[in-house]
């Protein structure tokens, strides 16, 4: 529960420290008195967004923090999965804002997103202003309330889980259809494309082979005169000059001729002739390389144009080498294969659509079926709670109705139905309530969901709008019974039997000094309270009448 509170530069408020209690509380004063923005800043406790406007005249920080009482309602989980510092039973909420338009906000004094702020927020408080009366026309709401008697959770998840199942299965079917229709109109082109591939007969390294292979036949005869050269430098063109390999020989016969006389000759003429055998090896293969070379200006010209078919295809598909053309190959070829058998892979993820439907609709059956069995208890509850606030013959149903298809939320369209009289058309409550009737019917339901939920704190914000007299005692006495039930319940009202009910009165209003105008809020003790009740009964002028019908109304509760 919301232990403490504490404001600085906040809108009118200068400095605030106000203590809360658990049970019933109340916040009466007049209209304009900062009721609202004691709620605006809690609202920035709870993850609201903050804006510069909010702080006072000429502050350049504000400051809200409020203390939280968790003891017993199991939050460590929360505050685990966060990794903040919790003990068990206190909490300290603080938003900070500067004048420059900097947020911080802060939890046990450790730095905090806002999205932490709103998640925790939603468990700690739940504010209910006029404008929420408005959600009594929203389906969503009215499910979630459903929901939330049924206790479903659980099934919900499941449902959830087999729903994402489901539309995962849809995207992949429509995304293969597309493609498939896309592949069928582009076959023929893949078709083609894979034919010019598949005529240049690509294999690793055929490539360079072919562009080496160019650069010899470009270049036969150089390469032939070459090779014969070297063979004629070797051996010679006859007697008019020796070659190479003759005048080795011959020196050679010089050395043999000394070696006995100069044994070291005959290192130098084994050298010799080791060189000479190894320049006959080459000369030879001179020769034979010469007579291999082939002038073919045919080979060169196919051999060319494949070359230049290669490359239109490398430039064509955006690559640069034959490996990678060869992969575009193996890909195109890869398409149109499965082009060949989209069918029967399309008929495989209709059969998982068709699988997670099955699944998803058979969990929706049971959320159905706990909705219907919540739907009976709902109507029980809320035509017990609204007979004695002033409707006895009302008529309160929840229609449950399939949904064209289902969504995130199930199968099913819930609808409340409403009348206040015993033989009414029931018609869905937002068109046929009145605004008393439907603050009624949303204290109702709060009353309801608060004995199915574990929310500390709940407040009402002039839920009494459109009541008055004994409606209003009925209201204050089902929002006391709130507060008896372990929670703290805090209504801000305008009426006096209301206000006569709470366990603990505080009341805001508003001062005039030299820095301007400021708003507070004290607790009030038990003359102060028949002051304020008397001040609510019969306006500025306080009779003594008034007086004695405040006291009157206090000592009845």
């Amino acid at each position: 529960m919301l232990h403490s509170l504490h404001i600085r530069n906040y809108a009118l408020i200068a400095e605030l420290d106000i203590q809360f209690h658990r049970g019933f509380s109340v916040i009466t004063g007049e209209t304009g008195a900062g009721k609202s923005i004691l709620l605006g800043a809690i609202g920035l406790l709870l993850g609201q967004r903050a804006e510069t406007r909010m702080l006072k005249a000429g502050a350049e920080r504000c400051i809200i923090e409020a203390e939280f009482d968790l003891t017993g309602y199991g939050m460590d989980d929360f505050f685990a999965s966060h990794d903040l510092d919790f003990d068990g039973r206190s909490c300290i909420i603080r938003r900070e804002l500067t004048a420059a338009g900097k947020s911080r906000a802060f939890i046990n004094d450790t730095p905090a997103q806002v999205t932490q702020l709103k998640e925790l927020g939603a468990r700690l408080i739940d504010i209910h202003s006029q404008h929420q009366n408005l959600l009594l026309s929203q389906e969503d709401f009215q499910l979630s309330i459903l929901d939330i008697i049924a206790h479903d959770e659980i099934p919900l998840q499941e449902y959830h889980q087999w729903y994402e199942v489901y539309q995962q299965a849809r995207r992949k079917l429509k995304d293969a259809q597309e493609a498939a229709q896309r592949g069928r109109e582009d076959e023929e082109y893949l078709r083609f494309q894979l034919a010019q591939l598949d005529e240049l007969h690509l294999t690793p390294g055929r490539q360079a082979e072919a562009e080496i292979e160019v650069q010899q036949l470009v270049h036969a005869e150089e390469i032939k005169q070459a090779f014969y050269t070297t063979d004629t430098l070797f051996n010679g063109d006859g007697a008019m000059q020796p070659g190479v390999l003759q005048s080795l020989r011959d020196a050679s016969r010089q050395l043999s001729a000394i070696a006995e006389m100069m044994p070291e000759a005959r290192e130098l003429q084994e050298r010799i002739d080791s060189c000479c055998i190894e320049l006959k090896d080459v000369s030879a293969e001179a020769e034979t390389a010469a007579e291999r070379v082939a002038i073919d200006p045919e080979r060169l010209q196919a051999t060319s144009e494949w070359l230049s078919a290669l490359y239109t295809q490398q430039q064509r598909h955006h690559v640069t080498t034959e490996d990678d053309l060869i992969s575009v190959t193996e890909e195109i070829r890869s398409k149109l294969e499965l082009l060949e058998n989209y069918d029967e892979h399309l008929q495989e993820l209709q059969q998982g659509v068709e699988e997670a439907s099955a699944a998803m609709l058979k969990e929706a059956a049971k959320l159905t079926k706990r909705r219907n069995e919540a739907a009976r208890e709902v109507e029980r509850q809320m035509q017990e709670r609204l007979a004695p606030l002033g409707i006895p013959n009302v008529q309160f149903k929840v229609s449950i109705t399939p949904l064209p298809s289902p969504d995130t939320t199930g199968a099913d369209l819930v609808c409340f139905l409403f009348s206040a009289n015993k033989n009414g058309k029931l018609e869905p409550i937002s068109s046929v309530a009145s605004g008393g009737e439907i603050a009624r019917v949303m204290l109702s339901l709060k009353a309801m969901i608060s004995n199915a939920v574990s929310l500390p704190t709940i407040i009402f914000d002039e839920i009494d709008t459109g009541v008055s007299g004994h409606i209003a005692e009925r209201m204050a006495q089902m929002m006391r019974e709130m507060g008896d039930g372990g929670r703290q319940v805090i209504s801000i009202t305008h009426l006096p039997q209301i206000a006569a009910c709470g366990k603990h009165h505080y009341r805001v209003f508003k001062e005039d000094d030299e820095q301007g105008t400021s708003s507070h809020i004290v607790a009030l003790n038990d003359d102060e309270r028949v002051t304020e009740i008397a001040n609510m009964l019969s306006g500025t002028q306080i009779t003594e009448a008034a007086i004695q019908n405040a006291r009157e109304l206090l000592k009845s509760k």
